[in-house]
């Protein structure tokens, strides 16, 4: 009896061989099929891992029913939801059956990585960041070499003028495909949000060839800034954008009357009159100052009084 066997790490097992019950049913020559302890004692022999409940047989595809494969549920940690799969084999028109390959696989509920991506592949639109570098696919179909005749008039015209060409150009499939996905993109034209075009902003850079005449770079800081931007894409930062404003409510308009000068009237006050210091303000009736006190005695009328006689005057 020969066997091999390898324990593979989950990661690396092909989602496409997950699930043995996905090939084609075929019948299993009834020698093979009864051969289940025979493959159970394989796989314990083996001894790599607890051999479980057996999960079923199945008749290997392209073997002309000479092979079969024996599942069993496989206890090991990590590996949850994975077989054992045993396959036996026999001759035709044989009733001796041997042991061809022991290996573990994943079964349908078993926990296994993402189907393999190749490097050059698992870069997305949006990964690459200042300072990386990033080649260009092999034989990439967006570009052609520049020696070659180019479907663009304007890029023809240049390279004859100017008599200099670059190592490769864009292709038309290129274009076409740049132009559906900024066509589609956030500043296509079913993105506009005011009826203002970029077409005709002041802030709008028209690109150079074919594209041109759909496609420009925004050069607005306050707006798509260094974006490329559909003819009829639009935003509020217009250039053309002009601001009425508006209250809701009638407003009166404000007058400031500062430089007007109003005259007032004075009293003017008699001659010899002193003025009124301030007083505090008081709640109780101020009294008369012209009215007498009760019981005072009052002249009846002004009298200046006579000096005395000196002594010279009285003959002393």
């Amino acid at each position: 009896m020969s066997s091999t066997s390898t324990i593979p790490d989950p990661s690396s097992v092909d989602q496409q061989h997950a699930s043995p019950q996905a090939a084609d049913e075929q019948p299993v020559r009834a020698v093979l099929a009864a051969a289940v302890e025979l493959a159970r004692a394989a796989a314990v022999e083996l001894d790599e891992g607890e051999v479980g409940a057996h999960l079923g047989v199945h008749a290997e595809p392209d073997s002309e029913g000479c092979a079969a494969t024996h599942r069993f549920a496989a206890e090991l940690k990590g590996y949850r939801g994975w077989e054992w799969a045993v396959v036996v084999a026999a001759a035709p028109d044989s009733d001796h059956v041997t042991i061809s390959e022991i290996v573990l696989l994943p079964g349908p509920d078993a926990l296994v990585s993402p189907e393999w991506l190749p490097w050059e592949e698992r870069i997305q639109a949006g990964d690459l960041g200042s300072g990386d570098l990033l080649p260009p696919p092999e034989n990439d179909p967006r570009l052609v070499p520049g020696y070659l005749y180019s479907d663009d008039p304007a890029v023809e015209a240049l390279a004859t003028e100017v008599g200099l060409g670059r190592r490769q150009v864009m292709s038309l499939e290129g274009r076409l495909d740049a132009a559906e996905r900024w066509y589609d993109g956030p500043h296509g034209p079913g993105a506009a949000v005011v009826p203002l075009h970029c077409g005709t902003c002041g802030y709008y850079l028209p690109v150079a060839g074919s594209l041109g005449a759909a496609f420009g770079v925004c050069g607005n800081e306050m707006s798509a800034d260094g974006q490329v931007v559909h003819a009829e894409f639009g935003c509020g930062a217009h250039s053309d954008t002009v601001v009425v404003d508006l209250s809701p409510t009638p407003v009166s308009e404000v007058v400031y009357d500062d430089s007007a000068l109003e005259l007032v009237d004075v009293p003017t006050r008699p001659a010899g009159d002193s003025p009124v210091p301030d007083s505090p303000v008081s709640d109780s009736p101020v009294p008369d100052a012209a009215a007498p006190e009760a019981g005072a005695a009052q002249p009846s009328e002004e009298t200046t009084p006579t000096p005395e006689p000196d002594s010279a005057s009285r003959g002393e």
